[in-house]
């Protein structure tokens, strides 16, 4: 299974560099694209659960790491709940 890396911009200017065990982030995200921030959350937290149920899929268990970035992005995204309009820019994907 193809895993793949993606590269977000935060609203104070952090990069960070997420995981997925799929593909199918490119099928949510689009590189170049900002996304509000409820937006971003509901894109990532399906793109990774149905890159889990794919791994699950092919070898019997869900992929933690999945969830665990998941995780990690819910809890970076609560810095920025009370600002107004925050956005989300999808930098770039690496395969």
């Amino acid at each position: 299974m193809p895993e793949m890396h993606f590269t977000v911009l935060w609203p104070d200017g952090q990069e960070h560099t997420c995981y997925s065990p799929s593909l199918v982030v490119q099928d949510f995200l689009v590189p170049g694209q900002r996304y509000p921030l409820p937006d971003f959350l509901a894109r990532t937290q399906e793109a990774l659960t149905i890159a889990s149920d794919r791994v699950a899929a092919k070898y019997g268990f869900a992929c933690s790491r999945a969830m665990d970035q998941w995780s990690a992005i819910a809890h970076h995204a609560e810095t920025y709940a009370n600002q107004h309009n925050a956005q989300v820019e999808v930098l770039r994907f690496d395969t």
